[in-house]
């Protein structure tokens, strides 16, 4: 197994690192367009958790932007990150290889989330927390969907 087969788990990983909920709702997005991804995503065949991925990453985005929330390296932020790199790097691992794509995200997220946390910081003594998590969101949330767009094909019979 090559490097590159394990790409999109590698990126979706470093999507995970600056909003741990981006890869579970690109996923979401991508169910309900119906796109198939090469690995298993059992959990997101079901409405409940679809829906609620959807609904988590949308209340990322607005929870990042409050003086409140807290660095994304504290336990639960890394938790969060690990757990949702896990999954959406084993739907975008080659199917057999899930493990491998798990393995791939979680070891991308977790050190690029203090990485992404250090700019995020430089970028909000420059500009500001909101105007700094508003572009911070943009491309993350861009590099999601374009990552399992790329990844993803669509469902048989489509």
């Amino acid at each position: 197994m090559s490097l590159r087969s394990l790409l999109p788990s590698i990126l979706i990983g470093a999507v995970a690192s600056a909003r741990s909920m981006t890869p579970m709702a690109t996923l979401a997005t991508a169910r309900l367009a119906g796109r198939d991804t090469t690995g298993t995503l059992a959990l997101l065949d079901r409405p409940l958790f679809k829906y609620g991925a959807l609904a988590m990453g949308v209340g990322e985005l607005a929870g990042d932007k409050m003086k409140t929330a807290p660095d994304r390296t504290v336990f639960l932020g890394l938790l969060a990150r690990v757990m949702s790199a896990g999954i959406a790097g084993a739907a975008l691992a080659p199917r057999g290889r899930e493990q491998a794509g798990v393995a791939a995200a979680i070891a991308t997220a977790v050190p690029l989330a203090y990485l992404t946390l250090a700019g995020r910081k430089q970028a909000m003594a420059r500009i500001g927390q909101t105007r700094s998590g508003l572009i911070e969101d943009a491309l993350v949330v861009g590099a999601g969907a374009a990552v399992v767009a790329l990844a993803t094909r669509p469902e048989a019979g489509r």
